[in-house]
């Protein structure tokens, strides 16, 4: 009648950033090309702010800042690693806007970035999305220009 129980089996995930989307296979890092860590997406992007992909709950925050996970609605593990080698950076350059446990719905801003210490640096933004868990499956859309309030792919359990 409410729908009050009903179970959530079935997550959208949007963009968290403007930017590019493109597959996980075009990622410089084996561990994302490969998907060791699981399947995705990845985006290239100009903008400083990290924006939630859903709705959720906040389950790791990195002690480096570079890379976030939220368990979404339905229970999948979502992985947000914000650019490549960026553990090395020992959080600098990242700003945290979320703690652990927080709860966020879709484009929530989670982390912003200094951009200017990114381009010195020279660090390569490329971010995947990851699922990290096995016992879901994904569909992704188009590949291509996004929004952050662009559908990017649907999450389930097999």
């Amino acid at each position: 009648m409410f729908n009050l129980f009903k179970k959530v089996v079935e997550s959208e995930l949007y963009s968290p950033v403007k930017g590019k989307m493109i597959p996980l296979s075009e990622v410089n890092d084996p561990v994302f090309s490969e998907k060791m860590m699981g399947d995705g997406c990845a985006f290239v992007f100009d903008g400083d702010t990290i924006y939630a992909p859903c709705k959720g709950e906040i389950i790791l925050i990195a002690n480096t800042r570079h890379a976030i996970g939220i368990k979404a609605e339905n229970g999948a593990e979502i992985l947000i690693h914000i650019g490549l080698d960026t553990v090395n950076l020992n959080g600098k350059g990242f700003e945290v806007l979320v703690k652990e446990h927080d709860k966020v719905k879709a484009h929530d801003p989670l982390v912003r970035l200094d951009r200017a210490f990114m381009k010195e640096n020279k660090v390569d933004l490329t971010m995947p999305m990851v699922i990290t868990s096995s016992d879901y499956v994904i569909e992704l859309d188009e590949y291509g220009d996004k929004e952050v309030s662009s559908r990017v792919l649907k999450v389930k359990k097999k």
